[in-house]
């Protein structure tokens, strides 16, 4: 097994970028974090990996106090992500409670050389970088690096433990804030997920008038009367005579707790259904829906007979049914790009949001920028180029382009309204035509649409409303973004690939299911890998790249299973990253490329 290379002590560099958040106002440097453990969480907010991280990252905030500072360097990937006011909105609808650093042209990111989102580097109280980690899953790794710079830097007069540089924003005075997700209920009101409260809202037909709340406003998980959600998103009305049987109404994805709840709309009870709030690392062979642990469910579809779920920390869709309390995989293989095909075999990146109609059931895959849908067993792309192509442009399907949309609805038609969310904009793909046009503009964030009475509506997440927009139909042909990051030079012909990864301090791999070890290679476009692509059990593997095409990305899908090695009944974890990495033939490029998992 490949080992991580020894890093030497080297001191950070500076934080440099656009300006600062969640300070008051002051800019920080290095010299500023003199005294405090710091962890620099390289982060973009349209990431679900990146969202898992900064969950992770909260015990660590309370348990180590002001002797540990976190500093959130955002590094966007979409265009709409280097909007200051867009990143502001983004750090209070994820209750970032720490400094945040803007850094729209990828300086810090570069400084660090960051690969991939996200990327966490912690230094010491006298500034010295001594770790680097990609991806999810390290907050024991994390807690045992911490709490031996504590002691030491405690034990050598070098720790400050008190004092921090955040300040928190004021609250904010709106009847929702960061909605996500609406649906009609019997009678005509509507039921919102109030997301950043950690509530459910239900609105009168004037989508004002506030009828009721389910849940106490407080990031928790509680089931009865007295609910706690944490960050809830879809919400799905289950057919009359199934919640006649199973005694709830509607399901709701409570995503942060990666559970799905079951709400009773005559009391407001809430009751947990699917998920045992452990986030999923790994399948555990249990179909059981209360043993399955889910990861950041975001939307739900009522569809051949049960719910579908978009579960976007894995990239795939489940199924849940609520009769025979069963809940597993419906679609994909949890890498996250683009690949249509049966539903065994395909690719998706966040699935956030689901309508079904007929025998088709749609989905928006936010990370491609995709309009999707499944039929007869399938999955296929309506619109969407990849993980790197998004824009707003309107017309043929097959060059139209939209900017990571997170909701949709069946227009009464026939037409697929999509939210397409870091446009700001309301767009609408014609199954007869193949060919999309740009409903509405200038809307703040739609993450979902809802037909009601025949009128369209959005919910305008970053406007903290429901709105009608006024509707037309207009051919937009703006500009196509492509992710463009600094291009690693690698000569042509043969490459070597190695993960390097390390199992943290007290833990061993788990062969429990097999090999802990799987990596996964792709290439975009897929021409640019002559040999090698693929899922394998080793972690170093020999590429070819094909003679003719002179630049592209690899995307490499890195998952390492371990578990605790001495404990009596140990726990099980699971590390994994995915890695987009730009490269560009060169003679004088590297034969070598070695991606950390863990250091």
């Amino acid at each position: 097994m490949a080992q991580p290379r020894k890093q030497s002590r080297v001191r950070g560099a500076e934080l440099v970028g656009r300006g600062w958040l969640n300070t008051g106002g002051r800019r920080l440097d290095l010299e500023s974090l003199r005294g405090k453990v710091a962890i620099l969480d390289f982060w973009t907010f349209c990431c679900i990996n990146c969202l898992h991280v900064l969950d992770e990252l909260r015990p660590l905030e309370e348990k180590y106090g002001d002797a540990l500072v976190i500093i959130g360097v955002h590094s966007p990937k979409f265009e709409h992500e280097r909007d200051p006011k867009a990143l502001a909105a983004a750090v209070e609808r994820y209750g970032v409670e720490h400094p945040v650093l803007d850094d729209p042209d990828l300086e810090t990111w570069d400084a660090y050389a960051a690969r991939a989102w996200p990327t966490l580097v912690v230094l010491d109280p006298e500034g010295y970088a001594v770790s680097t980690m990609a991806g999810e899953g390290h907050a024991e790794a994390l807690d045992a690096i911490i709490g031996e710079l504590v002691a030491t830097h405690t034990a050598r007069g070098t720790l400050d433990p008190e004092g921090s540089p955040y300040v928190a924003a004021p609250p904010a005075e709106t009847t929702l804030r960061f909605p996500g997700k609406a649906i009609e209920l019997p009678g005509g009101d509507v039921l919102v997920s109030d997301s950043a409260r950690h509530r459910l809202v239900r609105l009168a037909s004037d989508l004002e008038t506030v009828v009721s709340v389910i849940g106490t406003g407080e990031r928790g998980r509680a089931d009865g009367a007295e609910a706690q959600f944490n960050e809830p998103q879809g919400l799905a009305l289950l057919p009359a005579e199934v919640a006649a049987e199973v005694g709830y109404d509607l399901v709701v994805a409570d995503t942060v707790n990666h559970l799905l709840r079951g709400v009773r709309l005559a009391d407001g009870a809430v009751t947990t259904v699917a998920g045992t709030g452990k986030q999923w690392r790994m399948d555990n062979g249990t179909s059981a829906a209360l043993e399955a642990d889910l990861s950041s469910p975001w939307d739900l579809a009522w569809f051949e007979g049960r719910l579908v779920v978009a579960m976007a920390g894995i990239h795939q869709l489940w199924y849940f049914d609520p009769r025979a309390r069963t809940a597993g995989v419906y679609a994909g293989t949890t890498v996250e790009s683009l690949k249509d095909g049966t539903l065994d075999q395909v690719w998706m990146a966040q699935p956030s949001g689901l309508a079904a109609a007929g025998d088709r059931l749609w989905l928006v895959d936010s990370e491609t920028s995709a309009l999707r849908y499944v039929e007869d067993g399938a999955m296929r792309t309506a619109v969407g180029q990849g993980l790197f192509d998004f824009g707003h442009v309107d017309g043929p399907a097959a060059d139209a382009l939209m900017q990571h949309p997170l909701g949709l609805a069946v227009l009464p038609d026939g037409r697929i309204a999509v939210a397409d969310t870091y446009n700001g904009a309301l767009r609408a793909y014609d199954p007869e035509t193949a060919t999309v046009a740009t409903l509405a503009a200038g809307l703040a964030e739609p993450s979902d649409v809802i037909v009601l009475g025949g009128k369209v509506f959005v919910v305008e997440s970053a406007a903290h409303r429901l709105t009608a927009p006024d509707l037309g139909e207009a051919a937009v042909s703006g500009q196509h973004h492509r992710v463009t990051r600094k291009r690693t030079k690698v000569a042509p012909g043969a490459l070597r690939l190695e993960v390097l990864f390390e199992p943290a301090a007290g833990q061993k791999l788990d062969y429990t299911f097999g090999s802990p070890i799987q990596v996964t290679v792709s290439a975009d476009p897929p021409q640019l890998l002559a040999e090698g692509a693929g899922k394998g059990e080793e972690l170093g593997r020999d590429l070819v790249l094909a003679d003719g095409i002179g630049k592209g990305v690899l995307q490499v899908v890195a998952q390492a299973a371990t578990c605790d090695a001495e404990a009596e009944h140990p726990a099980c974890h699971l590390t994994r990253q995915d890695w987009g990495v730009p490269i560009e033939i060169a003679e004088d490029g590297v034969s070598t490329l070695r991606l950390v998992l863990r250091d």
